[in-house]
Parts: structure tokens; sequence; C-alpha cells
């Protein structure tokens, strides 16, 4: 699965770019404001492999090289400089709103690098702009019970339970098999949708030692990179879920319109 936090999602080349309502060829504030804030990002990315998901922006935009010590306090303080910016440039109201929270998830995750602790929630609202749900003990009770109603057999749920997921697990001699049944068929409905660039088209690979059962490596020109983590058993309904998940309409999908637009 993707990681998903709003620092992770950082399609950086896309989110500097003008608006299309824009009929003017000359640089805006927000323009410079969302040049430095790339360029912000992608030195941050040189201390945390995982800060920077896709880039496929001007090559010279790219910092050359990161400093001996994490120099958190400058990145803190460069980002509080143009979250002030933003507030103050007339403009597209989306177009700062999503840069002022990438900004807030940014400078939050620098802070935890540093080694500061929030309280799950609080991080949760500043890295993912996200309020976790809060339920009762009684409504977790009602979906058991609903589950035991709906599982065969008796005795134990959780046996029950694992013993009938069990039964879609895919043998590893045909994982492949399953997952290019499953993309071909997300692909096929995905196109009777969108209008996708010629060329799109990504690579599948299955790995191990991985933290994820699947990932996508936007690889910039409608091209993607995506992995698979054999390391557990992989049911049919998981294969289904990362053919949409990573390829289509996923991120794969995401990022290809994203770029063509």
């Amino acid at each position: 699965m993707k990681k998903a936090s709003l620092w992770t999602l950082l399609l950086l080349f896309f989110i500097a770019c003008t608006p299309t309502d824009q009929t003017s060829d000359q640089p805006t504030a927000m323009d410079d404001i969302a040049e430095r804030y790339v360029k912000l990002m992608l030195e941050i990315g040189q201390y945390e492999s995982d800060f920077v998901d896709a880039y496929y922006g001007p090559e010279e935009w790219k910092p050359e090289a990161k400093k001996d010590t994490f120099p958190s306090g400058d990145f803190i303080e460069r980002a509080n400089s143009l979250i002030s910016q933003i507030q103050s440039v007339e403009g597209d109201k989306d177009r700062k709103f999503m840069l002022v929270k990438q900004l807030i998830a940014a400078r939050t995750k620098v802070e935890t690098i540093n080694g500061k602790v929030y309280p799950f929630d609080e991080e949760a609202k500043l890295l993912y702009d996200a309020e976790a749900p809060s339920y009762p003990e009684s409504y977790f009770d009602s979906l058991v019970l609903d589950l035991e109603n709906a599982l065969p057999g008796e005795g134990n749920l959780t046996d029950r339970y694992n013993e009938f997921v069990n039964q879609f697990i895919i043998p590893k001699e045909k994982i492949d098999t399953v997952f290019q049944t499953a993309i071909a068929e997300a692909r096929k409905r995905t196109m009777a949708r969108y209008d996708l660039p010629e060329n799109e088209n990504f690579v599948l690979e299955y790995v191990t030692n991985k933290s994820w059962s699947g990932y996508n490596y936007y690889q910039g020109n409608s091209q993607s990179l995506i992995q698979i983590n054999t390391d557990l058993p992989i049911k049919i309904s998981r294969a289904i879920d990362l053919a949409c998940h990573e390829g289509y309409p996923g991120h794969h999908v995401f990022n290809a319109l994203l770029e063509q637009n």
C-alpha cells in the first residue's frame, strides 16, 4: 500500500506549475513561492529517502549536496516563512490551501526527524490533515456479532475467520497470472472512463523484505515501476485491490494525468 501522508505525496512539479486559468506568461508571486517550496522539499528529501515520492521537474532545481548535519532549524524557518508569504498573496485559494497544508506537514516531519514527539491525534492532523474517528466499544462489538453471524462453522471466531479467508490465498506460482489478469481488467475499465497518455505503461516486479504490500514508483513520462511484496500470503481480493490502487485508476494513472495536464 502506498504510504499515505501529505509529505510523501509531493508530486512536486505539478504543485509548482501555474494554474490553468492564468492568462499571462509572466511569473507570479505564487509561482516564486511554489518554486522555493519545491526546492525546499527536495533538500529535505536528501535526509529522508521516503519524503519525496516523485519528482520530474527541472534538473537544475535539485540540490547539489547535503550538509553533514541535518539543518532542521533552517528547514523549519523556511517553511514558516513560505506559509506567511502564501497567506499574504492574492490568488488561487485551492493552490494556497494545498501549499500551506504541504508545508505544515513538511515542517512537522522535519520536527519528528529531529526528535520531537507529538500525541498521535495531533501528529495525524499535522501530517495528514486528518482526524482519526472515535467509536464506542459497542460499535466494535456489533461488527464482531456481524462476523459471527456471517461466517460458517462453529467455535472460535478467529479460527473460523482464518479458515475462511485462507481459501483465497494465491499459490506463489500463480501470483503473476492473477495480478496480470486483475491489472488487465482494471485497465480496461479505467480506459473506458479516462483518456490516458498513449505511451502510459508500468513495469511490474515481485520483491521481498519490504514494509508494505505494494508500491508505485512513478518514473515520469507516463511510466511507473510497481512492486509487489511476496513475503506474506496474498489473497485474491488483495490482488484486485493492489491492481486498482497502484495501477488503474490508482497512483500510476493519477501521476500520469497530473503530468499530462
